[in-house]
């Protein structure tokens, strides 16, 4: 389990699809149904890491308004469904077995200093990802042993230099991007593919058989080990 399976089958959010996005519960299902690792965001509020992908709680919870309007302590106050908390990056670690990776997405400003702080180096499989590359930078100045991965959502030329700049392990696509030129592309250069969000297990199958070397799924009941 990790991050060293031939396929690796990542549970986004969690399990995303199957209970509150992002929450504990939601990290436990995943692990229930077997991932080889959980997807998180990680946003920096009061100087703490908090897992809760947006920029506003709206969407994910029942208040509203900005993230960066909130303390601490009346943001982890709302339901983030099912009477679930917004968990902060710590009790993440503690609620998943050291077994079963996490790959943390760095969103928001200072989140990638914050992480390299904050991390602990206790033989856990973690992966580090962001679309912003500014603190993906920041995050691996810090703290070059732990891999990394771009995210992407279109093709853009250099991909592969950028990963190399950034001493990447993957790089992360969206699925629809995701054919077999881009995967011997990247793979060419040393740099697996990673597609997220996989949903459909057909969908799964074809891109595990393109090559890829995993994909992030909202719900690991339908997408098993390939």
């Amino acid at each position: 389990m990790g991050f060293d399976a031939e396929f690796l089958v990542i549970g986004h959010r969690g399990a995303a699809g199957l209970a509150p996005e992002n929450t504990l519960a939601s990290f436990r299902r995943a692990v229930e149904l077997g991932v080889d690792a959980v997807e998180l965001d990680v946003h920096v509020v009061e100087g703490e890491l908090v897992v809760i992908h947006d920029d506003s709680v709206d969407r994910t919870t029942d208040g509203t308004g900005a993230l960066k309007d909130y303390r601490l302590g009346p943001l982890r106050e709302l339901d983030a469904g099912d009477g679930e908390r917004i968990p902060l990056l710590e009790e993440v670690f503690e609620a998943v077995p050291g077994s079963v990776g996490i790959n943390v997405e760095l969103k928001g400003p200072g989140s990638g200093p914050v992480l390299a702080d904050r991390l602990r180096d206790d033989g856990r499989a973690v992966l580090v990802s962001s679309f912003d590359r500014q603190e993906l930078r920041e995050f691996h100045t810090r703290r070059p042993e732990v891999p990394c991965a771009p995210l992407h959502h279109r093709l853009r030329p250099g991909m592969a230099a950028e990963a190399r700049n950034l001493d990447a392990w993957s790089i992360n696509v969206a699925e629809g991007l995701v054919d077999r030129t881009l995967i011997e592309r990247l793979g060419a250069e040393g740099f697996p593919v990673l597609a997220y969000t996989v949903n459909d297990p057909a969908r799964a199958t074809h891109v595990a058989e393109l090559g890829a070397g995993g994909v992030f799924t909202d719900f690991p009941d339908r997408i098993g080990r390939r």
